[in-house]
């Protein structure tokens, strides 16, 4: 029942994504890993949509906005909209998709801003139901007609930005040469002035070194971090199990979307070589390579 459940939500899924209206813009750094997930799912749904490349040092692409972290997506299907938010775009827009009855300003009102404190005092923005598809009960039971789907999905999409998320700079910045190769990528990637990538390059690269050992203690990790980017992609493995060949079943569910987001951006570096050589990851992430291409 439960297979036979992911796979109706494949078909409904697929079954419901005309939205030739859709006029998208992402702000992005294509290095971060929030970024990587809003791209995967987009070109996964065969979403069409421009990429502004933001400058990290200034940063001026995004004047416009009060919210200056990325993602930040543009989307507009009748009025102009901004969300903010990794997850929060991937749940808005997935339920643009699906609903019928809601206007994407409608349901981008359904994922309010709240403003917490940190433990080192910083207020920063939070969205509480950024996991959840805004859809009503009808819907819901045809698009998870078993609860155990939507649950599992929610928990591994939160385990993504809460967990796995964090093992990546660590493992990037490991050592000086790791770090040094790092943003030899970065600044080859992304949108730097010559000065601005030779400062970003030697400098940021130094300053990364340090600073992932302390997202290191931060975090709790082992004294070599590639043990516990390991042990969290065998967990993601084992959790989608010998009979599935996604957690979504047949084809990738947001959860699956999610987790090859954040693991791409390694692509090309000492930490991602090192996890499929030493993890049994590499069947499901070619098997995403491969149906995102087609899309």
């Amino acid at each position: 029942l439960y297979l036979a459940a992911q796979q109706r939500l494949r078909e409904h899924s697929a079954a419901e994504l005309p939205a030739g209206n859709l006029q998208l813009t992402l702000y992005q750094y294509k290095t971060c890993p929030f970024c990587s997930k809003v791209r995967a799912f987009l070109d996964y749904h065969g979403l069409p949509y421009e990429i502004v490349e933001v400058n990290p040092i200034m940063r001026k692409e995004i004047k416009f906005s009060s919210y200056r972290k990325v993602p930040i997506l543009l989307a507009n299907a009748g009025s102009p909209l901004q969300l903010n938010d990794s997850s929060v775009i991937i749940s808005a827009i997935k339920t643009y998709l699906i609903s019928k009855k809601n206007s994407l300003e409608e349901i981008v009102s359904f994922y309010p801003p709240i403003k917490t404190v940190t433990e080192q005092g910083k207020e920063v923005f939070e969205y509480g139901n950024k996991y959840w598809l805004m859809l009503d009960e009808k819907e819901t039971k045809r698009i998870y007609p078993v609860k155990e789907v939507r649950v599992e999905e929610m928990e591994w999409r939160k385990w993504a930005d809460d967990w796995l998320v964090h093992l990546i700079s660590p493992n990037v910045y490991r050592t000086p040469r790791e770090a040094f190769a790092s943003f030899d990528y970065i600044v080859r990637e992304g949108k730097f002035g010559t000065v601005e990538g030779f400062f970003a390059k030697y400098m940021g690269a130094i300053a990364m070194f340090f600073i992932s050992k302390r997202l290191k203690k931060r975090h709790h990790l082992q004294d070599d971090v590639r043990e516990d980017l390991y042990e969290a992609v065998d967990k993601w493995v084992k959790a989608i199990g010998k009979h599935r060949l996604f957690m979504g079943g047949s084809q990738p569910n947001l959860a699956d979307l999610a987790v090859y987001g954040v693991l791409r951006v390694m692509e090309g570096l000492e930490a991602f070589d090192d996890m499929m050589a030493h993890t049994k990851v590499q069947p499901w992430y070619q098997r995403m390579e491969e149906v995102i291409q087609k899309a």
